[in-house]
């Protein structure tokens, strides 16, 4: 007799709209962890599954790179004559490929609205000199990386509802009381963004070492899934390229990003003369269902506030 036929598996719970991004993501639902109410499937484990798959499907040795191969396709469509042999096709795969769907995901979904602004960091700078011989900080790493990050943080604090994230399945704005700051990070595998977990709790040599562990851990291609999952806003250092500034993606599942843009010298009015200053363009990039314009401006107002006189972290923070 024939076998009896292998009763269909049960469909995963999810909502159309979370069903939605998952297939825009590339993301097999069946094989997604539920964490909803009775096994209902969110947006955020979606995020969490397309992040951290490609992630474990890591088996090279860390920070290796794949050598690029020429494709076995044959020439590029449209392709010049004569020119196709000169040109080179690299698989996007992993961290690149999954990157790249969440960055879609992202510009397509949360709509973006950037402001700029542009500060003298004079102070901020001095106050980086001064941290690094200083004893409670001895040993770690301190950069202007560091006092940017807890500008935001200060930021942040001043002007909680920042911290959130939109839920399209429940249409409701999800305020986080715990910063998770990310930081944009190039590594061999291709950009990622592992986060700090609860950083506005941190004191400076803290979020310090928690930094330089990251930095570190992510240049080594050793930072694991659990370390990309659950930020809530995201700072991504533009200027260590020499660059000024930019407009930023969102970080799929956040409302704001901070790009900081390189320190130059400049000449600047200061106290009613002109002089070199050491100054910086920051811009923040918002998801505007969350975050309005009065809001966002606040928010960018204070970190640059911060920066320019870093005796707020002290008042403020």
């Amino acid at each position: 007799a024939a076998p009896a036929p292998a009763e269909p598996a049960a469909r995963p719970l999810a909502k159309p709209p979370v069903r939605k991004l998952a297939k825009d993501l590339g993301i097999d639902l069946a094989a997604v962890t539920p964490t909803g109410a009775d096994g209902v499937v969110t947006r955020e484990d979606v995020h969490a599954a397309a992040t951290a798959g490609p992630a474990s499907a890591q088996v090279a040795a860390p920070g290796a790179v794949a050598e690029a191969a020429p494709s076995p396709a044959g020439p590029a469509q449209g392709a010049p004559e004569g020119f196709a042999a000169r040109e080179t096709r690299i698989p996007v795969k992993g961290v690149r490929k999954a990157t790249a769907q969440a960055m879609v995901a992202s510009a397509f979904t949360a709509p973006h609205v950037t402001e700029f602004i542009t500060v003298d960091v004079t102070r901020t700078m001095k106050l980086v000199q001064k941290l690094k011989t200083d004893p409670d900080m001895a040993g770690l790493r301190v950069n202007p990386l560091l006092l940017v990050a807890k500008a935001l943080l200060v930021a942040i604090k001043r002007n909680p509802d920042v911290n959130a994230s939109w839920d399209e399945a429940n249409q409701e704005i999800v305020r986080k009381d715990y910063v998770n700051l990310g930081i944009a990070a190039a590594t061999p595998r291709g950009l990622i963004v592992p986060n700090i977990k609860d950083a506005g709790a941190k004191t400076l040599p803290e979020l310090s070492a928690a930094l330089g562990e990251l930095v570190s851990t992510a240049r080594e291609g050793k930072t694991g899934p659990a370390a990309m999952s659950g930020g809530t806003v995201t700072i991504t250092n533009v200027g260590v390229f020499g660059v000024d500034t930019g407009t930023p993606i969102l970080n799929p599942g956040e409302s704001a990003i901070l790009a900081f843009g390189a320190v130059k010298l400049q000449p600047w009015v200061h106290k009613g003369k002109v002089k070199p200053r050491q100054v910086t363009t920051l811009a923040l990039s918002f998801d505007h269902r969350v975050v309005d314009g009065e809001l966002g401006s606040k928010v960018l107002a204070d970190t640059a506030a911060v920066l320019e006189n870093p005796q707020r972290l002290i008042t403020w923070g």
